[in-house]
C-alpha cells in the first residue's frame, strides 16, 4: 500500500461566494471527502493535511470584535482553534463517507505543533496578512498598545502581518506514526501546524503562519511517504498562466521546475509555494515524486491521467 500525504487547499474547505458559516463549510467538506475516499478505495494510505487561511482569519476577527467583552486569544491559540474546527469536520465527514462504503477505518485529527526557529529571517520581515482591515488610527493604536506589525494593504486599509517561517520539526510526529501504525487515517499539521519555538524551558507559541504545503512536505519526508499530493483548484501547473500561450505541464523534472521559477511563472501567493514544496520532496530521496492536481481529479491524477508530476 502506497503511503501518500495529501495537502488540501482552501477550495476543499470553503466555496468562494458562499456564506462563511459552519454549515457551509461542512457541506463543502462533505463533497471533498468523497474524493479522499475514492483515493482510499484505490488502495492508498492517506495522511491528510490542510490549510486554514480564511478560518483563522475569521477567528482573529471574532476575537478582535469581542475584545471589550472577553479577552482576545493570541494568534497561536487562534490557529489551534482552527485546527480543531476543521479537523472535526474532516474526521466526521470522512468517517461517515467511509462507513457508507463499508470501511470502518478510524479517522482522527491531531492538534499539531511545528517547531520554527526564532532566528528565522521571516521574523525580521513579517509579510503574511491576517485578520481584519483597520483605519490608520486603529492600526497605530495596535502598534503602540500590542506591538503588532501592521502594513497598508493595497489601498484597502491596514492589516496586521505575521511571519511565515520554515517548518523545522513536527512535535507530535511520533504520535502521528503511532496512530498510522494502529490503522488510523490521521489529519495533522492543519494550517501548517501551530508555530512554536523551543528553548531550554520548553515550547512557546509564536504569532506566525507556516505555509501548509511546506509543512505537508516536511510531514511527507518524516513519514517516508511514497508521494506528496498537493490538491488545489486547477488540473495542472501551468506556465504563462492566464495568457494566450498558457501551457499546462503534465510531467516536469526538478531542474525544469527551478527554471520556470527563475522565469517568474508561478505566483508567490498561490502556485509558487506548491511547486517549491513539490521540488523539496522530489529532491529529498531517489524515486520520490510529488503531484500537484485538482481535488476533483485526484484519483485520475494518481493514475497519471491528470495533474502535474514533479520528479528528479
Amino acid at each position: 500500500m502506497k503511503k501518500v500525504v495529501v495537502a488540501l487547499g482552501g477550495n476543499a474547505l470553503q466555496e468562494s461566494g458562499k456564506p462563511a458559516t459552519s454549515q457551509s463549510q461542512l457541506e463543502v467538506i462533505k463533497s471533498t471527502v468523497v474524493y479522499l475516499a475514492d483515493m482510499i478505495d484505490e488502495g492508498y494510505e492517506l495522511i491528510i493535511a490542510h490549510g486554514n487561511g480564511p478560518q483563522v482569519g475569521r477567528i482573529v476577527l471574532q476575537n478582535e470584535a469581542a475584545n471589550d467583552i472577553t479577552p482576545a486569544m493570541p494568534f497561536d491559540v487562534c490557529g489551534s482553534m482552527s485546527q480543531g474546527m476543521i479537523g472535526y469536520h474532516l474526521q466526521q465527514c470522512l468517517g461517515d463517507e467511509l462507513k457508507r462504503r463499508g470501511n470502518n477505518t478510524p479517522v482522527v485529527s491531531l492538534v499539531t505543533q511545528v517547531v520554527v526557529s526564532k532566528d528565522d529571517e521571516a521574523f525580521k520581515n513579517p509579510t503574511k496578512p491576517i485578520g481584519p482591515f483597520y483605519t490608520k488610527e486603529e492600526a497605530d493604536k495596535l502598534v503602540s498598545e500590542k506591538g503588532y506589525d501592521v502594513v497598508e494593504d493595497s489601498g484597502r486599509g491596514y492589516r496586521r502581518v505575521v511571519a511565515s517561517p520554515m517548518p523545522e520539526k513536527i512535535v507530535e510526529l511520533n504520535s502521528v506514526k503511532a496512530l498510522i501504525d494502529a490503522g488510523h487515517i490521521v489529519i495533522t499539521v492543519g494550517g501548517g501546524g501551530i508555530p512554536v519555538v523551543q528553548d531550554k524551558n520548553g515550547l512557546t507559541g509564536v504569532a506566525a503562519v507556516i505555509d501548509k504545503d511546506l509543512a505537508s512536505e516536511k510531514l511527507a519526508e518524516d513519514l517516508d511517504a511514497d508521494m506528496l499530493v498537493i490538491l488545489t483548484a486547477v488540473d495542472k501547473v501551468a506556465i504563462n498562466f492566464g495568457k494566450p500561450d498558457q501551457k499546462d505541464l503534465a510531467d516536469i523534472t526538478v531542474k525544469e521546475a527551478y527554471e520556470y521559477i527563475e522565469e517568474g511563472h508561478f505566483a508567490p501567493g498561490s502556485m509558487l509555494p506548491k511547486v517549491k514544496a513539490a521540488i523539496k520532496f522530489a529532491e529529498s530521496k531517489p524515486n520520490r515524486k510529488a503531484l500537484i492536481a485538482s481535488l476533483v481529479k485526484a484519483k485520475e491524477a494518481l493514475k497519471g491521467n491528470s495533474g502535474t508530476t514533479i520528479h528528479l
